[in-house]
């Protein structure tokens, strides 16, 4: 071999040397690189899981407290209802007592012979009182004026 061509396979050699230094080199960059990257993966996932166990948190608070508003609003109409019903059962005592007690001035009506006498001439002046045009459009009815009037003349045959 000469001379030559030793410095041949030298420098090939060199260069084989020096190219696996670069691949060894530039494959060890890229591995740190990769490191680096993954670590910041990690600290945003670390940092993403903090906000969403915050926002789960809360959405778990809101939750109780929309069953809570459920339950109270259940509440309330369950109450609501009740009072209803004792609402209804009063309406309907007051509607029975009002019936009695008509039913009961009736009676006090027919057995006074005062109220009778007072019925008799209310009824004549009243009839002169209306005109021809009310009779005739059958908006007067004495059997309904009677009845009122007859709540006022009880209150002064009392007297």
């Amino acid at each position: 071999m000469s001379t030559s061509t030793i410095w041949i396979v030298v420098a090939v050699v060199a260069v084989i040397l020096i190219a696996a230094l670069v691949v060894f080199a530039v494959g060890r960059a890229t591995r740190r690189r990769r490191q680096r990257q993954a670590e910041q993966l990690r600290e945003q996932t670390k940092l993403e899981t903090a906000k969403l166990e915050r926002r789960e948190a809360l959405a778990q608070e809101t939750a109780a407290k929309a069953r809570a508003a459920q339950a109270e609003a259940e509440v309330k109409t369950a109450e609501a209802a009740r009072l209803q019903e004792r609402a209804a059962a009063h309406q309907n005592d007051v509607a029975t007592s009002r019936e009695q007690l008509e039913e009961q001035r009736k009676r006090a009506d027919s057995l006074d012979p005062n109220v009778r006498t007072q019925r008799a001439d209310r009824d004549q002046g009243h009839d002169e009182e209306f005109d021809e045009s009310a009779t005739n459009a059958g908006a007067v009815r004495h059997d309904s004026t009677d009845s009122t009037s007859d709540a006022n003349n009880y209150g002064s045959v009392k007297n």
